[in-house]
């Protein structure tokens, strides 16, 4: 698909007037409302505020698209629908034709593409496995690595068990845990919410302490335009070889081993995911049987023809304690994922399986409940064994099971327009909205917003010449409604609009760009409910402490996910121009502060950190 560029500009000199005004301009959520609410009745009413829409529809995973209707009194648009269970559900508003998320909800489903917030529904009683209860939690960090099978530095989750830091001789078992095509590695954490799932089931005694380990599906993704790209296959210069296999065996594992106190043998390891990490995991641990024991397939299946696996059952057999698989019945990979389990049958290769007929097909929902029957067995042999020995063999195919085709593959991931892409000092911008009569870019590195332009296949853009070299948010406004870029994956972490995020690769604070610089974590903890984010460099010898402070619309993530504030930081450390500092938005008594609301864009509050570091 060819595009062209729309106009080239050059940016004026902006104001803080200016910029809060582009942020707001043509913002909705102008009345006090929310925008989902649980009836008594178990139903569930949605609220969307845009009065310049024709059409508002919400799309939710257990009604589908269903339209809404304008309250004539509120000005809303309103729907109720009846909700089968209580569950976390993604949904999204269609507008227009245009899918947004709910602009007034916190919580959002990260993605590579589509853009979809969180609903709960509680329960009427009690809570869901995967609610933060007061119980005691783990500890979630978010780390960068060297990779050589990436030719650059990938990112992962590690889950650390409550106790993990109260008894430092002690070492665990880890579980490599997959998300899906177009998911993030944050998606098992935010979606998925293993942390609070394994939380409560290790407060309950229903679960053995572990290491949980979420690596990125897709890390070619992560590299500059230099580089080759695409999207579900990594790109066309690597389709030839495994890099997620080479990139979780030679570097992610090797990283976890010696950054963390593992139990680093094959008993004491587990592989799995949902979707296409339920493939990718079966993948690299049947290949590699003499580092995993434990196997886990949710919603998924994998190759029928991995050498010495199905052709050596008795061999296999002895070497795998878990291997269990789940699928819903109406889940479109079904059929795949039966003719899997048939062909594990036809072997003698035993496994578990575990069907669904309530939860939506190949959704979360399913997800989530799979994860937590697989981490009551992960690492204990004897329950393990049990569910082994009681496995079932696959249903008889009925030849009307669903399949998963090249055309189902087309339907569900579309080709996208590449958004934003940086060339030479050049960004271009882009949204497909054929259907849209006016597109504008709004953005804290524009001093007004900008109009863009349609091509003959319904794809607007703009190019940006200057005023590019940081770090920015912005939003597309179509016909008046504000989106962030669909096919941007970085989404500010806001409490409200989340607008995307705009880096250029060329700033030194990249993450392809830090060489050999040693990298911290950034680790979130949750104590009595409150969520705090701090950032700890490699060396910390007697470190200084800044408290991070976020701004009125900000999370705690928002210095980390937008600023990138430990990148700034380990590099600046790296290169002898600050001392070890730790970053936390924690309250810290005698702590220096450092208030995002004192600056208007999130370039001046990274100019301002890294004043405050060199002056250390």
């Amino acid at each position: 698909m060819k595009h062209r560029y729309a106009c080239m500009l050059r940016l004026a000199t902006f104001t803080a007037a200016s910029v809060l005004t582009i942020l707001t301009a043509g913002a909705q959520n102008t009345k006090d409302f929310s925008s989902t609410t649980t009836n008594a009745d178990g139903s569930v009413t949605f609220r969307y505020e845009n009065d310049k829409a024709h059409e508002v529809m919400v799309d939710v995973q257990f009604a589908g698209r269903k339209p809404m209707q304008k309250d004539a009194d509120t000005g809303l648009w309103t729907l109720t629908l009846p909700c089968p269970a209580p569950d976390v559900y993604p949904y999204c508003f269609v507008v227009d034709g245009l899918s947004v998320m709910d602009p007034k909800a916190e919580g959002y489903f990260p993605n590579e593409g589509f853009k979809n917030s969180l609903l709960r529904v509680s329960p009427k009683s009690g809570t869901l496995i995967s609610d933060s209860r007061p119980v005691p939690h783990g500890r979630v960090e978010y780390v960068s690595y060297k990779s050589k099978a990436l030719g650059g530095v990938n990112n992962a989750i590690v889950y650390l068990p409550p106790r993990y830091d109260k008894d430092t001789s002690k070492r665990y078992p880890v579980f490599y845990l997959l998300s899906g095509t177009t998911d993030t590695e944050e998606v098992y954490y935010k979606v998925g919410r293993m942390n609070y799932i394994l939380d409560n089931l290790l407060a309950d005694g229903k679960a053995q302490e572990m290491i949980i380990v979420l690596p990125y599906g897709n890390p070619t993704k992560l590299l500059p335009p230099r580089q080759p790209q695409g999207g579900m296959m990594g790109g066309m210069g690597m389709m030839m070889r495994d890099v997620v296999g080479d990139d979780l065996m030679g570097d992610l594992m090797p990283y976890v081993d010696s950054h963390y106190r593992t139990l680093a043998d094959r008993d004491h390891r587990a592989i799995g995911g949902f979707s296409r990490g339920g493939n990718q995991g079966l993948g690299i641990g049947l290949r590699n049987l003499d580092h995993f024991s434990y196997l886990c397939s949710y919603s998924s299946f994998t190759a029928t023809n991995i050498p010495g696996v199905y052709d050596n059952a008795a061999e296999t057999n002895s070497r795998i304690h878990l291997f269990w698989l789940g699928v819903g019945t109406d889940d479109f990979l079904y059929g795949n994922a039966r003719d899997y389990m048939a062909h594990l049958d036809s072997h003698g290769i035993r496994s578990v399986k575990e069907f669904t007929t309530d939860k939506f097909g190949h959704t979360w929902m399913n997800a989530r409940y799979f994860l937590d029957c697989t981490l009551r067995l992960l690492f204990n042999p004897e329950a393990s064994e049990a569910a082994m020995k009681a496995g079932k063999p696959a249903p008889e195919a009925t030849g009307q099971e669903p399949q998963f085709t090249a055309g189902v593959m087309a339907q569900l991931f579309p080709r996208q327009v590449t958004s934003p892409e940086f060339s030479d000092s050049k960004v271009t911008l882009r949204i497909n909205a054929p259907s849209a009569r006016e597109v504008m870019l709004q953005g804290e590195m524009l001093s007004e917003p900008v109009a863009m332009q349609k091509d003959a296949d319904g794809v607007w853009s703009v190019t940006l010449s200057e005023g590019i070299d940081d770090v920015y948010k912005y939003r597309f406004v179509v016909d008046g409604t504000p989106t962030a870029d669909p096919t941007n994956m970085y989404l500010a972490p806001d409490r409200g609009f989340k607008h995307s995020i705009l880096e250029n690769p060329a700033n030194p604070y990249y993450l392809q760009n830090m060489g050999d610089t040693p990298m911290g974590t950034v680790a979130y903890t949750d104590e009595g409910g409150t969520l705090t984010a701090t950032y700890t460099p490699v060396q910390a010898s007697k470190p200084v402490t800044i408290c991070l402070v976020p701004g009125a619309n900000d999370t705690v993530e928002s210095w980390f996910k937008i600023a990138h504030a430990n990148l700034i930081a380990d590099k600046l450390i790296h290169e002898g121009k600050a001392k070890p500092c730790i970053l936390t938005t924690a309250k810290v008594k005698g702590a220096k502060e450092l208030k995002a609301s004192d600056y208007k864009t999130w370039s001046e509050r990274r100019q301002a950190l890294v004043k405050r570091l060199q002056s250390l």
